[in-house]
């Protein structure tokens, strides 16, 4: 009942209506930087290239428009983490963790400073995250992960069953980490085309409706080809993601998964008084399979939504990307909704107004990996594994000294210079993620012990969760 009138539209993009489209790439052009992909990274990547030499001509195509994949989808957390977390980064980069979270930091102070000094209305709001235990085996790894982010340096509490309840009344809240340093919340879609007029207004082409459809070397310049024409270059920079990519390094580095979300009709000030929530933080879980949700404050009616996602990633056969059908997956909505209400049996009744699903693309290490193709002409950053809200402008600040100063300080960074595992071909690409899937909802059902295959994984730094 709650679904019956969801409309399969991503809220972010509906709640701003008609949005003025920018025109495709009209014939061949050519430019110093060209950008592929605009999202997130391309953005950033204009954005910091122009500010580095104002005389720059950079161009940006994108195949769909602006805010149209994970930058449009996402549910707006916005963490200073550029390893999804503090426990994945001493995990994979032990040695310079500190440095990585030194970044991290400066990059979230520089991007929230980047966005007012544009005048770009991203809804910040500085509220910090709650990582919730839902069961018994939880509870002691939200309490390590308060004694991770604390020994690094993080504001960070662990609140027992009465003080979590006394932020958010979930009835089955057992304890939760209260992360209060270097993570927000921001309308997503507000960000990206927020920051697609700023780079327009200090000169950068933005062409929306231009797919790439392949690169090569010509002289000393790249080409990349669209339905409508060539674009020279002297350099490129590839922010596709999930999408395919151009290069074949970035095909072997990152799988596309498909997330999925909900978001409902505004609360009444009855349901919203059941929840308390008065903090605002953004909320997840601690499982393997695991929920984010968060509110929402509707601009009609000045009362909260409840965005909910996560739990399923779905990944397809043959990586495809460009199927429509799969943004509506009718069992994981009903599944997303179920959940919902076994959290917050207290909104029983409310509707769903919103359902939607698109790729994001992780790597074997799940944070972002870069690389560079045609003798250090062109440059990628990948890979943000739904944690790329504030990493992806780090990403596109590396990318960029990756093409124009190879020997700086982030470009020389083991995160940079040591690429993850590869993923292997189809068709055992789908088997391996299908297996693993599996054995990740054994070990949520039993509290958390990590069968032989994903200890295998755990042992050659392989690493997965929903």
């Amino acid at each position: 009942m709650a679904l019956r009138d969801a409309a399969p539209l991503v809220y972010w993009l509906d709640a701003l209506g008609p949005v003025p489209r920018r025109s495709p790439l009209p014939c061949d052009d050519e430019c110093d930087l060209l950008i592929v992909g605009g999202g997130y990274t391309g953005l950033w990547a204009a954005h910091h290239a122009v500010v580095r030499e104002p005389n720059r001509s950079v161009m940006v195509l994108e195949g769909e428009t602006v805010a149209f994949g994970a930058s449009g989808r996402n549910g707006g957390f916005c963490d200073a983490s550029l390893t999804h977390g503090v426990a994945n980064g001493l995990a994979h980069h032990p040695r310079e963790l500190d440095t990585l979270l030194r970044l991290g930091r400066d990059n979230l102070t520089d991007l929230r400073a980047t966005v007012a000094q544009e005048g770009i209305d991203a809804r910040y709001e500085a509220v910090g995250q709650l990582e919730v235990a839902r069961e018994p085996w939880q509870v002691n790894a939200v309490r390590q992960e308060v004694d991770l982010l604390v020994a690094h340096g993080e504001d960070a509490v662990l609140l027992d069953r009465e003080a979590t309840l006394a932020e958010v009344r979930g009835p089955d809240f057992l304890a939760s980490c209260w992360h209060r340093s270097n993570v927000g919340l921001v309308d997503p879609a507000r960000l990206a085309l927020g920051l697609a007029d700023a780079v327009e207004r200090r000169g950068v082409r933005v062409h929306e409706r231009s797919a790439a459809l392949g690169i090569e070397s010509e002289g000393a310049h790249l080409v990349v080809r669209t339905q409508n024409g060539r674009v020279r270059a002297r350099r490129v920079l590839l922010a596709t993601n999930a999408f395919p990519g151009l290069v074949r390094s970035i095909r072997r580095r990152v799988v596309p998964v498909w997330d999925y979300v909900l978001v409902t009709e505004p609360m009444s000030d009855a349901q919203r008084a059941t929840l308390g929530w008065e903090h605002r933080q953004g909320l997840a879980g601690v499982a393997n399979q695991f929920h984010y949700y968060r509110l929402i404050r509707d601009d009609a009616t000045g009362r909260d939504r409840l965005l909910w996602g996560g739990y399923d990633a779905v990944h397809h056969l043959a990586d495809r990307v460009d199927v429509v059908r799969r943004e509506q997956r009718a069992d994981t909505f009903d599944r997303l909704a179920a959940q919902l209400f076994a959290t917050f049996p207290q909104l029983d009744g409310l509707r769903v107004t919103h359902r939607w699903g698109g790729p994001i693309a992780t790597t074997s290490q799940f944070c972002v990996t870069f690389g560079t193709a045609f003798d250090g002409r062109a440059s990628f950053a990948v890979g943000y594994t739904g944690l790329g809200v504030a990493a992806s402008r780090f990403g596109a600040r590396v990318a960029l000294d990756l093409i124009d100063d190879p020997s700086s300080e982030l470009a020389r960074l083991g995160l940079v210079r040591r690429p993850p595992m590869a993923f292997p071909p189809e068709p055992l690409r789908y088997g391996v993620i299908a297996l693993t899937r599996r054995a990740l909802e054994r070990a949520d059902a039993h509290e958390g012990r990590r069968g032989l295959w994903l200890r295998l994984l755990d042992r050659v730094g392989v690493g997965f969760d929903s």
